[in-house]
């Protein structure tokens, strides 16, 4: 299945999902185009939705393995409607930057590698995959980057790659959203996706 949504359609959906706190999981692997989905989602929200990223909690030491600490210091306050304050690793200088503070939202917004784990994924009102060819994401990853870089992408590919083989994130995605789609549309108010499954509300165990 192939189909044009508008990010304002899917704004509307996830405003109508029946629990206080929704927070939204952008997923995909590095490169495909899951901030840039976020931002788009985020405008066409036009309400201030925060957005938390996953590389604010993964290191150069620690690409995937940071999970438990968002959990605990993000994930679980904001479910309970109450703020978190957070340090987002700097990775020019590799060390914990300065805190930042989250406060509870209607919708929260999570982009990333990991962004749907296992360990959270019941709890989310949406779970979207980004899905992109491989050899165009590490092209993105180095233009971005630069080339001498390229060692740590890929050892960052590898650490990637196992979180995607032993959690099957796709596999779990409410939605799978082409990250390079090549069917006409208007890509700063649409996207297109490859599939789509029935919704049950955030909080509801599920099955698959």
């Amino acid at each position: 299945m192939t189909a044009i949504r508008t990010y304002a359609q899917l704004v509307d959906e996830i405003r109508t999902t029946p629990t206080p706190v929704r927070i939204v999981g952008i997923d995909g692997c590095g490169g495909a185009g899951k901030t840039t989905f976020a931002q788009r989602l985020t405008t066409a929200a036009n309400d201030n939705w925060p957005t938390i990223h996953t590389d604010d909690f993964a290191t150069h030491d620690e690409p995937m393995q940071w999970w438990p600490r968002m959990l605990n210091e993000v994930i679980e306050p904001l479910l309970q409607n109450q703020p978190t304050t957070f340090r987002p690793y700097d990775w020019v200088h590799r060390r914990p930057g300065e805190p930042t503070t989250i406060t509870p939202s209607d919708v929260i917004v999570i982009e990333g590698v990991g962004a749907t784990r296992a360990a959270w994924r019941d709890r989310l009102a949406l779970r979207i995959w980004i899905d992109t060819d491989s050899d165009l994401r590490l092209r993105r990853g180095l233009e971005r980057d630069g080339e001498e870089l390229a060692e740590f992408w890929r050892e960052w590919r590898a650490a990637e790659g196992g979180y995607v083989n032993d959690e099957q994130p796709q596999q779990h995605a409410d939605l799978v959203v082409a990250g390079d789609p090549t069917t006409p549309h208007d890509p700063a108010r649409e996207f297109v996706v490859l599939s789509e499954r029935q919704r049950v509300p955030a909080g509801t165990p599920r099955r698959g």
